[in-house]
């Protein structure tokens, strides 16, 4: 035990204080100090306390407490514990004075003592706290950087406090922002809600504010992009604190406060998880994640180890992106003291007997598919690989999936596969289709999950903007009217999970994107966030469509129509099938082409392998 136990002195105080709350207890319903004829009674309860109380404190880890950052959450933990043990003692005392008329007692007493003893274990453990923080190093007061948060909530409040008790870090907030009536003038942790958000000029010159924290993780990015703007142009630098996407294990660091990022300005409303239901559908179970070294496959990995697996097999073609994750997780799952078996292979999805084998010795009984070439351009140019990947490893997927009896098995899909205009969009379709059958074939729970860009994942735009700002520009924009569809990655995950609980026999989901978004927008909003102007600092020069891309993205194909399902994010696409006889020679005519490297055969069957592609109609950019 005393190993373990890194606050000696407060077990000392304990034993010193427990037997006066108890001698306190008595003195109080007595009204005298003199205990005369029921000082066997004391010494009962006394004993019992010192028995009982201390061991249930250890049990509690209340011991191993860091008490100079104690929190509701502690002194929830006390009150429970002493609690406990005051009916513990109560029930011993009034059984051994029934016996004992001796040591019978008041039956006050024991209530009496309830409000003590936690008085008695709380005090020292709160004085503790006070001390520590005023002995935090201060710092000088010239150095300090006036800080306004936005947002009066939870988040808010968080951000004051850390900011309280890490004072070296100079920052001192004057107040904060809520756009609710109803806080303003409310004081949290010392610091008062001085207004709304039409405040912030005139609070930035009282107090000469140099920063604005948002902390707001659940606006959506239109209330995130006002307020940046605003601060823009009272000129003060904008922060915030990570999204709710970001913050899954619910806990904000003041190391966490960052820099505004697109993904705050495109935020949309917080997802609603049934998180219940994944758990369900993943607690326990082997989980297989192909191109788990990639950006959505390794998210799927993240969030799927919060799900308790028994087995995680992380299945990807790049070494080191694989070898990179398994080493994030390990030490995800130290953070959380969990021991789940992580198995990374690597593996090519084309290798149709390699698949066969992982298959039969792991026997995975959940599957996410998201090994795929994405890159348009890129795939125009290299349709073999895109149709060998996107397709006959889907093939061989599903093929080792049926044969040892897969339960669930979930393709990840693309909006670019509704009326395709491009390779990598056609590939997507006919993989979609490949699942479809295999799940009429076999009566599992096999569906694909269409989204849209992904922000920060690797070949976004988002990463080409970068590295172009930190270039010193231009930025190219292939047309100023192209839109698209945007969502974060956590977000697409999490909607990707929840599509797997939602899927039966057969399904295409179409995940709720939101309303798109102008490409040359998301430009000079990187630019703004980078501190720069556009036409002095950096240009945006448009370059024109590139061969398979699309001015604007659909969500269902020709003949398709969307039905809700009980999430309100997620839609299920009808009618997304189309005559499955055709399959077999479709797939035999792609592997025939593939193993002759015939690009040109390919591409003249494309039409006929996918109906409703239509090669796309360059437009040249505008200026």
């Amino acid at each position: 035990m005393m190993r373990s136990l890194h606050n000696r002195h407060l077990l000392a105080v304990d034993l010193l204080l427990i037997p006066l709350a108890v001698y306190a207890s008595f003195v109080l319903r007595l009204d005298t100090f003199n205990l005369q004829t029921h000082v066997w009674g004391f010494v009962l309860m006394s004993g019992l306390a010192l028995l009982v109380l201390p061991p249930l404190l250890f049990y509690a880890r209340l011991y191993q407490s860091a008490w100079r950052y104690v929190s509701t959450y502690e002194l929830l933990a006390l009150l429970q514990v002493v609690g406990g043990a005051v009916l513990i003692i109560s029930g011993i005392v009034y059984l051994v004075s029934f016996m004992q008329p001796a040591l019978r007692i008041p039956r006050s007493i024991p209530l009496i003592f309830l409000p003590l003893a936690l008085a008695a274990v709380s005090g020292p453990r709160l004085a503790m706290r006070v001390w520590a923080q005023q002995r935090q190093p201060r710092p000088l007061l010239g150095a300090r950087t006036h800080v306004l948060v936005f947002g009066a909530g939870d988040a808010g409040a968080m951000v004051v406090r850390e900011l309280r008790q890490n004072p070296q870090l100079g920052m001192h907030v004057v107040g904060l922002l809520d756009d609710d009536p109803l806080k303003h003038g409310l004081v949290i942790h010392g610091s008062m809600v001085l207004g709304q958000r039409e405040s912030l000029p005139a609070l930035v010159a009282r107090y000469h504010v140099a920063q604005v924290i948002i902390a707001m993780p659940s606006a959506p990015g239109k209330e995130v992009r006002a307020i940046m703007h605003m601060c823009q142009q009272v000129g003060v630098q904008t922060l915030t604190v990570p999204s709710l996407a970001e913050l899954l294990d619910g806990k904000f660091t003041v190391s966490q406060l960052r820099k505004l990022e697109i993904s705050d300005l495109l935020r949309r409303e917080p997802v609603q998880t049934d998180i219940a239901a994944v758990r369900q559908l993943v607690r326990g179970k082997r989980v297989l994640v192909t191109g788990g070294g990639g950006s959505i496959g390794s998210e799927l990995c993240r969030q799927l180890l919060r799900c308790a697996p028994a087995q995680l097999l992380v299945l990807g073609h790049g070494e080191n992106s694989v070898f990179e994750l398994i080493q994030d997780l390990n030490q995800v799952q130290q953070d959380f003291h969990r021991r789940i078996e992580l198995k990374p292979l690597i593996a090519d999805v084309r290798d149709a007997r390699r698949m066969q084998y992982i298959f039969a010795q792991h026997r995975p009984e959940l599957v996410f598919h998201a090994a795929a070439h994405k890159h348009v351009p890129l795939m125009e140019c290299n349709p073999i690989e895109a149709f060998s990947t996107n397709v006959l490893g889907t093939r061989n997927l599903l093929a080792a999936a049926e044969e040892v009896g897969v339960e669930h098995f979930v393709m990840i899909s693309s909006d670019k596969a509704v009326n395709p205009t491009s390779i990598m969009g056609a590939t997507k379709r006919l993989a979609e289709f490949l699942v479809l059958q295999a799940a009429q074939r076999s009566q599992r729970s096999y569906a694909a999950v269409r989204f849209g860009n992904v922000l920060g994942s690797r070949g976004s735009v988002v990463l080409s903007f970068k590295r172009q700002i930190a270039a010193g520009g231009p930025i190219t924009v292939t047309h100023p009217d192209m839109r698209r569809y945007f969502m974060t990655i956590p977000e697409a995950v999490q909607l990707v999970l929840q599509a797997a609980t939602l899927g039966h026999q057969g399904e295409v989901f179409m995940l709720e994107m939101g309303e798109p978004i102008r490409v040359v927008d998301l430009a000079r909003d990187m630019i703004r966030l980078s501190g720069l102007e556009e036409g002095r600092d950096i240009d945006i020069v448009f370059t024109g469509l590139r061969p398979g891309e699309k001015l604007f993205e659909e969500l269902f194909a020709n003949g398709e129509y969307y039905r809700r399902t009980s999430h309100d994010k997620i839609f299920r696409a009808e009618h997304a099938m189309f005559a499955q006889d055709d399959l077999p020679w479709i797939i035999a005519a792609i592997e025939r082409c593939v193993e002759e490297h015939d690009e040109a055969a390919l591409l003249e069957l494309l039409p006929r392998l996918v109906p409703e592609y239509q090669a796309p109609k360059l437009l040249a950019g505008g200026v």
